[in-house]
């Protein structure tokens, strides 16, 4: 990439990503500080947030029509209009009644449309970038993804608590939350409308056979990949530990010291998670993809794999010890996030490597490598909170590092189908 291209890439990366990253967490996290927070059951609200990943987890299905019909910078702004009006609905639907089937539904809508949008993006990536900007950049992404992700969670949640604490209305707390998160994903669709290049190479796909061979094809040629079995394995179990963690840790903050909680207020979960989060994952992010910038993969995976792992150990403390100080809670919290912006780079160069070998279907690769991860997280986070209730928090976060065990032995095989610099400005 030309020193300009490079430039103009800051310009549309972390807004791009952000674009990616708030949805997700507003359906698979916030939703569930809502829901609960209006009085549904732990197990009820772990079941439903999960159920709301499908979308994700099902995007390969319909990943191939956003190469086949209109460019990629077309689906991105399409997705963001539409998302931008599904959270003015949702503000709209939450003052007129506080937990409805309807609003449950609004959410799923909003996760059809982030899951589309998330292809879109993800191809455009790939074709708007070399090979060592892609690793450049993939903490930079994967860092600016992570920043939406717990701003969302620690800003809206937070504006949440407050409106409450001030007005004793948390309807109207939660409304003023999605209005705001409709504003931001409405700024990012402008931003984007003005701003977003026109890569060369972003044009509807040239169909050589027709759309339903087409459409098979892109499935199959993934199918053909040399290690496809590892590769499912990892995209599949990598993030086992992580998927049930994301799911119980804000209800284990948000429930009381007699269910073995913390018993922090809507305010000070989104404190947390809106200010020392943030700064921790973008030092993680950030180091992450320079170090595989520098070093090339093989040389950095196996610490990748540790910082997202091992940090999930601080959980343990918070359960077993329920420090009262918001300080202790905090630092354990920025460790994990560090550690989570470090070893996320891990992930993304994974998929990115085997996508760059797809040729015309990389953008359906990676769907699909995506949409494989979320499925299994979906189905693991699903169970989770009848995990949670069964054993206790402080049993659940030990089972929570057993499970890290998974992400250490499938990564062995997965080091060598990925060249050992890629990454590095060498390759």
């Amino acid at each position: 990439m030309k020193p300009e291209g490079k430039k103009r890439a800051w310009l549309w990366i972390p807004t791009a990503y952000f674009a990616e990253g708030g949805p997700f967490m507003a359906v698979s996290t916030v939703s569930a500080i809502l829901f609960k927070s209006l009085g549904m059951e732990d197990r009820y609200v772990a079941l439903w947030t999960s159920l709301m990943m499908l979308p994700w987890s099902i995007k390969p299905l319909w990943a191939p029509f956003v190469d086949m019909f209109r460019t990629k910078r077309q689906w991105i702004l399409a997705t963001q209009l539409v998302m931008t009006l599904l959270f003015t609905a949702m503000a709209g639907l939450i003052v007129k009644e506080s937990l409805s089937l309807i609003l449950i539904g609004t959410f799923f809508l909003l996760a059809f449309a982030s899951a589309t949008h998330d292809v879109a993006v993800d191809g455009f990536y790939l074709i708007a970038l070399d090979k060592h900007e892609q690793a450049f950049f993939a903490g930079i992404r994967g860092t600016f993804y992570r920043i939406a992700s717990v701003s969302v969670q620690g800003g809206l949640v937070t504006l949440a608590g407050v409106v409450e604490h001030w007005n004793g209305n948390l309807r109207l707390g939660w409304a003023l939350s999605l209005f705001c998160a409709a504003a931001a994903m409405g700024a990012v669709f402008l931003w984007h409308l003005f701003l977003l290049p026109r890569p060369a190479e972003d044009r509807t796909a040239k169909r050589e056979v027709g759309i339903c061979s087409d459409f098979l094809s892109s499935f199959l040629s993934f199918f053909q990949m040399k290690g496809i079995v590892w590769i499912l394995l990892f995209l599949f179990l990598f993030r086992l530990a992580e998927a049930q963690l994301g799911k119980i840790a804000g209800l284990f903050l948000q429930s009381s010291p007699e269910q073995g909680g913390l018993g922090l207020s809507l305010e000070a979960i989104g404190t947390l998670y809106g200010t020392i989060g943030p700064l921790a994952l973008i030092a993680g992010g950030i180091l992450g993809g320079m170090l595989v910038a520098a070093r090339g993969f093989a040389k950095c995976i196996w610490p990748l794999v540790c910082a997202i792992n091992l940090p999930d150990i601080v959980y343990v403390y918070l359960a077993v010890e329920r420090p009262a100080s918001l300080w202790a809670v905090g630092g354990c919290i920025a460790l994990e996030q560090f550690g989570y912006g470090l070893g996320y780079t891990a992930v993304l160069l994974v998929m990115v490597a085997l996508a760059e070998k797809s040729g015309r279907f990389k953008t359906s690769h990676f769907a699909i490598m995506t949409g494989v991860t979320i499925l299994g997280m979906m189905l693991i986070g699903g169970i989770s909170g009848y995990v949670a209730e069964h054993l206790g928090y402080v049993g659940f976060f030990w089972y929570v590092m057993v499970c890290t065990i998974p992400s250490f032995l499938i990564t062995v095989p997965i080091v060598k189908l990925i060249p050992a610099e890629f990454g590095s400005k060498s390759a």
